[in-house]
Parts: structure tokens; sequence; C-alpha cells
């Protein structure tokens, strides 16, 4: 299935730490680009986080933001060693001064030191990081399968009208070939008679070797068929789509170029547009 380097999609899950969210923005580039941005304390995962993107993208710059939105409930634990220290100290204040009042525990939390901020287990990170980045990951994917899959239906609908031209092409030669005959023997006019016989056909030759155009049209259809068998393979089509697109123009001008009707002129200005709206989308097609 054809798909679009350029999508959309994020992902959020709970942590002990807090909420773990991941966003990813995909657009256009020439190879695959990863560009993360991520909290300091996740870095150590870059890598991870590099390889299962690559698993499952092949070309597009993919910005990814992990952030880490932490509770306040859930970001502070006990400090058992600075707890106890207290609990000692306030012993010994006590033998020293024994009508000193009792501690109520909001004073104790208030310690400094008797709180500090909750250290999540780095491999259970490290797994919901993942877990995250994968839920974000297969909406990406399926956002641009989406988006690929419209490129395509219009692609299909630019060969479409491209065979038109072509089959319209094919009604009109002979009769471009016949016109040019007429005006050939026009201009011979009273000096016909005086010509070796055979003299108006070598003519008629030479004139459609220089416009002949049913090898460019032949090379069109075949082109075309190029681009319907490459959408329906599975895998990245970009490249080779690019490809074909820079060969149907080439043909188109070719074929303008052997031009010596009116008529031929618009059906390879006409073809140009189909081309240039195909390439504009297949700039986007993994």
């Amino acid at each position: 299935m054809t798909q679009s380097m350029t999508a959309y999609a994020q992902a959020a899950i709970n942590t002990d730490l807090g909420e773990l969210s991941c966003e990813l923005r995909s657009v256009n580039h020439r190879y695959l680009e990863i560009a993360p941005r991520m909290p300091e304390e996740l870095r150590l995962y870059e890598g991870n986080l590099r390889e299962l993107v690559s698993a499952s993208l092949a070309r597009g710059r993919v910005d990814v933001f992990i952030r880490l939105k932490e509770s306040e409930s859930s970001n502070l634990e006990p400090n058992d060693e600075a707890a106890k220290n207290l609990n000692l100290l306030l012993r010994e204040m006590r033998i020293h001064v024994p009508e000193m009042e009792a501690i109520r525990a909001i004073d104790v939390l208030r310690w400094p030191g008797v709180l500090q901020a909750k250290k999540a287990d780095p491999e259970v990170m490290k797994a919901k990081l993942l877990e995250v980045l994968g839920i974000a990951l297969d909406g990406l994917v399926k956002a641009r399968a989406t988006e690929g899959q419209k490129m395509a239906d219009l692609i299909l609908q630019r060969l479409e009208g491209i065979r038109d031209i072509i089959s319209e092409v094919q009604t009109f030669l002979p009769e471009i070939a016949q016109a040019y005959r007429n005006r050939l023997e026009e201009k011979l006019g009273e000096i016909k008679d005086q010509l070796d016989p055979s003299r108006l056909e070598q003519e008629m030759v030479m004139f459609l070797q220089k416009t002949d155009v049913a090898e460019e049209l032949d090379r069109l259809l075949v082109h075309i068929e190029e681009v319907q068998r490459v959408l329906d393979k599975s895998e990245p089509a970009g490249r080779r789509l690019d490809f074909l697109m820079q060969e149907l123009n080439r043909e188109a001008n070719t074929l303008g170029s052997k031009a010596q009707d009116p008529r031929l002129t618009k059906a390879s200005v006409d073809l140009k547009v189909l081309i240039e709206q195909m390439r504009e989308q297949v700039q986007n097609i993994e």
C-alpha cells in the first residue's frame, strides 16, 4: 500500500512518575531522518527509540516529542536514611529537653531531606517509553497509509487522463500526415510534373520520420503501466515513482518538440500539466 510521508500522531500513558506522552510529526524527506526531543532522564533510551522508529518507517523526517508530566502526588517518596537520622535527633533532643512537645507529622514531612524525588526503575521506564512510542507509531503508520491511498487515487486519476490524451492523439495522427501531404502538393503545384515521381513520397517519408510520435506514445503507455504496478507494491515506492515522473515528462517534451499541428502541441501541454500534478503528489510518497 502506498504510504505518505506526511502525517501526525500522539499517544499518552500513565507511569509511576506521571503522564508519559509521545507526539510524532512526519514530513517528506529524501531519507529517514529522526529528530527526538526528550527529557534528559530519558535520553539514555534514544538508541532504542531510533531502532523502533526505523523498523516502522523508511523515509521522511520524523520529529519525536517525548514529554513526562510529573504529578505532585506521585513524584515524591520518603528518604529512609534522612527519616532515621531525624528520629535519632529527636530522641537526643528529648533527653536534653524533656518538656519538648511532640513533633507533628506535617513538621516531619517539611524537614529538609525527609522527602525526595521518586526514582523509577530504569527498565520499567524504558518499557513505558517504548510502549507509548509504539502506540504513537501505530497511529502514524495508519495515518500515512490513509493519506497515501488518497495520493495513489489522485495519481491513478491523472493516469487515466493521460490515457485519454494518448487515445485522442492516435485518432488524429493520420489526419496530420494527410494534411501535410495536401500542403506539400499545393506548394509543388505547377512544377509537380517536372519533379521525379518519387520526390513527393520521399518528402512524405522525411516528414513522417521527423514527426513520428508513435514511439513516444508507446513509451508513455509503458510508463503508465509501470506507475500502476509500483503503486500496487507494498514496499516504499517514492523514489521509483519520482524516476517514472521524469520519464513521463521527457516523453511529453519530445512529443511537443515534434509537434506539427496545434492539436499535438496542446496534447503535449496537457500531458505535462497532468504529469506535474502527479509529481507533486509523488514528492510526499514514502
